[in-house]
C-alpha cells in the first residue's frame, strides 16, 4: 500500500506543534526517541525527521511527498515548491535590524553597509527590489552578535517577540516576510501518495477551523429572539430550540474566536442569558 513520506524538523518547536497538529489529525505516530524515520500505526504515513535547512531540497529531489516547514524557508530555499495549506503556528517575521543607537531613515541606510544574515536570496530579493547595494555576511546560526563585535552594521533574521533582538541592543527596521507553518507539497509527488495528501489536508482543514471556532449555547427570550440571531454570524443559521419555560429559546450558534468577545457583549446587551461557550476540537464543513 502507498504512504505519503511527510518530512517535519528534527527538533524545537515546529517539531513539536507538527507532531500535535497530526496528532488533533487522528494520526498515531509510532516515534522513539532520536529515530530519524516514523510510521503511522493508523495512517498510510511516513515521517521523516530531517534538518529544517534540508527540507525543501528533499521536497525538490521527492524523497518526501510533502512538509510541515515554516514559510520563511520556502521563500529562502525551496524555490518552485508551493504551499498547500497555511497553519497558524510557528508565525514569524523575516526583519532587517540595526542598533538601537542609529538613526534609520529608511532602506537606503543600507547602501553600502554589511548585513550578516541566514537568509541571503531573501534579503538580495528585497534589495534588488528597492534597488540598494550591500554587502551580504552569511551566518548559519546566531546573527544577532555581529553587529557588536563590528562583523556588520545590521542583520536580517527571523523575528517572532524581539526579545532576542532588544537583549542584543538591536531594533527592527523593516519586514520583508511574514511567516507561519505550510504544508507543502513535493512537485514530484505521484497521484497516489496525492490522495493521501488530499485526505490529510481535509484532517487538518477541519482541526483549523475548529481551533478557530468557539461554540455558544445561550437562552434568548422571544421577543428578542430576531435581534439576537442577527447578531449571531453561525455558518449558515443558529440552532434555535424551545425552552420548557414559555416564551424562551435556546441558541446554538458557532462564532470565530477573534470576534469572540464583541459578539458576546452584543448578545448580552440584547437579552441573551446563561451564555455556556465550549471548544471545538474539528469542525467538517
Amino acid at each position: 500500500m502507498s504512504k505519503l513520506k511527510i518530512a517535519i524538523q528534527k527538533s524545537g518547536r515546529l517539531n513539536q506543534d507538527s507532531l500535535q497538529i497530526l496528532k488533533e489529525c487522528g494520526v498515531s505516530i509510532d516515534n522513539g526517541k532520536d529515530q530519524l524515520k516514523a510510521s503511522s500505526s493508523n495512517f498510510p504515513l511516513e515521517v521523516f525527521y530531517l534538518r529544517n535547512g534540508d527540507i525543501p531540497q528533499y521536497l525538490n529531489d521527492g524523497v518526501v511527498d510533502a512538509a510541515i516547514i515554516g514559510e520563511n524557508l520556502l521563500v529562502e530555499k525551496g524555490e518552485g515548491i508551493k504551499f498547500i495549506e497555511k497553519l497558524g503556528f510557528s508565525k514569524c517575521r523575516v526583519s532587517l535590524a540595526i542598533p538601537k543607537n542609529e538613526f534609520y531613515k529608511g532602506i537606503s541606510y543600507f547602501e553600502n553597509k554589511k548585513i550578516a544574515t541566514s537568509y541571503p536570496e531573501t534579503v538580495k530579493r528585497f534589495l534588488e527590489k528597492n534597488k540598494v547595494k550591500s554587502q551580504l555576511h552569511i551566518i548559519n546560526g546566531s546573527v544577532e552578535i555581529a553587529p557588536n563585535i563590528g562583523l556588520a552594521n545590521g542583520i536580517c533574521d527571523i523575528v517572532s517577540s524581539g526579545s532576542t533582538l532588544f537583549k542584543n541592543n538591536l531594533k527592527e527596521v523593516e519586514v520583508l516576510l511574514k511567516s507561519e507553518a505550510v504544508l507543502a507539497a513535493s512537485p514530484q509527488i505521484k497521484n497516489g501518495q496525492k490522495e493521501i495528501l488530499d485526505k490529510l489536508q481535509f484532517r487538518i482543514q477541519s482541526v483549523l477551523k475548529g481551533r478557530k471556532s468557539k461554540y455558544v449555547l445561550l437562552n434568548a427570550p422571544n421577543d428578542k429572539l430576531e435581534k439576537i440571531i442577527d447578531i449571531l454570524p453561525g455558518m449558515r443559521s443558529p440552532t434555535v430550540l424551545p425552552l420548557a419555560e414559555e416564551g424562551w429559546s435556546s441558541v446554538h450558534s458557532v462564532l470565530d474566536k477573534n470576534e469572540f468577545w464583541e459578539i458576546i457583549d452584543e448578545l448580552k446587551k440584547n437579552g441573551a442569558e446563561g451564555i455556556l461557550v465550549c471548544p471545538i476540537e474539528k469542525m467538517v464543513v
